[in-house]
């Protein structure tokens, strides 16, 4: 559990809070896609480490984050938030973006981190696959920037987008990652 409060579902939004608060006026925001594991779990501690409050988004890695979340919290208390979206649906994205904004009050840094992968050998992509992946890896990051433009210009703040080797060097059998 965060700071000891049970998530809170957001009324309004098909996405999931935890740990809301209000960061300082004089401290810069960073927003994490998929910041609960891997590199984006290492990512959210580096940015934590560098003085950022975090913005922890996850998909359906709910038991990381909050993991995540309540060590870097030791650190610096209510630093942490954590935010539930499937990035895949444009308006859960812009729900995302505003969900920040309302419940840290700035962004400074965007860091496009989340994506799907699985195998997609060609001649069995559906268009499922196609929606999921493609989505989730370009969909989704491409309409969270925009939604967060504004704030961002408003901050000077930065986008960073994280990309994989498989972009350049293909992985058999993973078509639509590939692209």
């Amino acid at each position: 559990a965060c700071l000891g409060r049970p998530p809170r579902a957001v009324a309004r939004t098909r996405i999931r809070i935890h740990c809301m608060t209000m960061a300082n006026a004089d401290t810069k925001v960073a927003l994490v896609t998929g910041g609960a594991q891997r590199i984006g779990a290492r990512l959210c501690q580096a940015l934590h480490e560098a003085g950022y409050d975090i913005a922890l988004h996850y998909r359906s890695s709910g038991v990381a984050a909050e993991a995540l979340s309540a060590q870097l919290s030791v650190l610096r208390p209510r630093s942490v938030t954590c935010f539930q979206a499937a990035l895949g649906d444009r308006s859960a994205g812009e729900e995302l973006a505003a969900g920040v904004i309302d419940h840290l009050g700035r962004i400074d840094l965007l860091v496009n981190n989340a994506s799907t992968f699985y195998p997609t050998p060609i001649g069995s992509v559906g268009e499922e696959d196609w929606e999921t992946i493609i989505g989730s890896n370009l969909k989704g990051p491409f309409f969270l920037c925009q939604a967060l433009a504004d704030s961002l210009k408003q901050s000077r703040g930065n986008i960073i987008n994280v990309i994989d080797i498989h972009g350049e060097r293909p992985l058999a059998d993973h078509s639509l990652y590939s692209t």
